[in-house]
């Protein structure tokens, strides 16, 4: 690969799939905040973002500590995957906040050559990431996820961020 400057570069490297791969220890699952009934009406709201949103290619709810709690991704990328990535972006931005001194983590944007990845607060433990395509309207991103973020909050017992 080639840099902006014309240097030479070296690909990153990326994981392999496993054949095998059959998700990731049942410890690693948050069943306790998404039971059968509260994880199909989670599973309906970002399914609802995702109708009424062009663009949004699915959503994640995760822990903060990365444990994937539900998803409506059909596809790449792997919900686990997307659920640290989004404790990994909700770390960065609470450091920033902490260190700029403007207080709790609420959301944090990435927009990237293809697309966008937001994070939402639902609580102080739980996150709502949303994967979009380069052409998502992130302001009407912003006024739909939010007041989710609030329902998921609701639907799984969680005191609002």
């Amino acid at each position: 690969m080639i840099d902006n400057r014309g240097a030479a570069v070296e690909p990153l490297p990326r994981r392999e799939r496993s054949a095998r791969f059959d998700g990731p220890p049942a410890s690693a699952h948050r069943e306790s905040l998404a039971g059968p009934d509260t994880d199909h009406a989670v599973r309906t709201q970002l399914a609802g973002l995702r109708h009424a949103l062009p663009g949004v290619r699915g959503c994640v709810v995760a822990g903060v500590d990365g444990l994937l709690i539900s998803h409506d991704l059909t596809g790449d990328p792997e919900p686990h995957d997307l659920a640290a990535l989004a404790a990994t972006t909700f770390g960065l931005g609470r450091q920033a906040g902490l260190a700029l001194r403007h207080g709790p983590f609420r959301e944090s944007t990435v927009h990237s050559h293809r697309g966008y990845f937001a994070v939402y607060a639902v609580s102080e433990t739980v996150l709502l990431a949303v994967l979009g395509d380069d052409g998502l309207n992130v302001a009407r991103l912003h006024l739909e996820a939010r007041p989710l973020a609030n329902r998921l909050a609701d639907l799984l017992h969680v005191r609002t961020a």
